[in-house]
């Protein structure tokens, strides 16, 4: 039976792919994906079989999937980060409802948030949630509540997505949500092209970062009321020295 095996790639960098990753990507002969993340590994793999679909096009793009497979070649379906986290797992798995010969394999990867919080420190050592604020697949009014209820708990909060062309004041609208119940001088955090060229990081309070730029490429880390800047890094502690 052949399997399409959902492939989280990590950050984009070469040494930030897992082992069973590269695996599998070895062997399978054709690989299909969103076209940005096709050009991260097309020289890496030079002899396979490349088929990729631009932005919104991702049942289209799971269909071709299926497609291949059933000519019965295994199939990489690639996805930056983790597969199953704001990847391609889940769309696969409801549309593999349609064919079931077509075995389903996800191969996880290194996510924003554990890239991201890698190179600020360790802002994630406690109990945290993980936001994207595009509003393209969920209402605003429903992601309003989920600031307001993460924040209200007093969860170190991940943002993906934090601002486009089209949303470029949403990070701006989600800081006056969190400020509802946090302090202006909250430790956070902004990481850009997190594993790829021209990373960097800063480390800010969420006043500042109400009024920073960002972009589809940043993701952004806002501390809980523990939460510190430590030699230049971001520290949430989990208590250990206390127990």
């Amino acid at each position: 039976m052949s399997k399409i095996y959902v492939t989280g790639l990590g950050p984009g960098a070469a040494d930030q792919m897992t082992k069973k990753a590269e695996k599998v990507l070895e062997h399978c002969p054709v690989i299909i994906g969103y076209t940005v993340y096709i050009d991260l590994i097309r020289d890496q793999f030079p002899d396979k079989i490349f088929l990729s679909t631009p932005m919104r096009k991702e049942a289209e793009r799971c269909r071709m999937a299926f497609e291949e497979a059933e000519k019965g070649r295994d199939v990489a379906m690639v996805c930056s980060g983790d597969a199953g986290i704001y990847g391609m797992a889940g769309l696969i798995c409801e549309i593999g409802k349609e064919y079931p010969g077509i075995g389903i394999e996800v191969v996880p990867g290194i996510t924003a948030a554990s890239g991201g919080a890698a190179v600020l420190g360790a802002p994630l050592m406690h109990d945290f949630a993980v936001i994207s604020l595009s509003d393209l697949l969920t209402p605003w009014e429903l992601i309003e509540k989920r600031l307001d209820a993460a924040a209200q708990a007093d969860f170190v909060i991940c943002l993906y997505n934090p601002s486009s062309r089209k949303r470029a004041d949403y990070l701006e609208k989600a800081c006056g949500i969190i400020l509802r119940h946090r302090s202006p001088e909250t430790v956070c955090g902004i990481v850009r092209n997190i594993g790829r060229e021209g990373e960097s990081y800063e480390i800010l309070s969420l006043e500042r970062l109400r009024t920073t730029q960002t972009d589809m490429f940043t993701t952004v880390f806002i501390g809980n009321s523990q939460t510190m800047e430590l030699n230049g890094r971001m520290v949430t502690p989990r208590g250990y020295k206390d127990v």
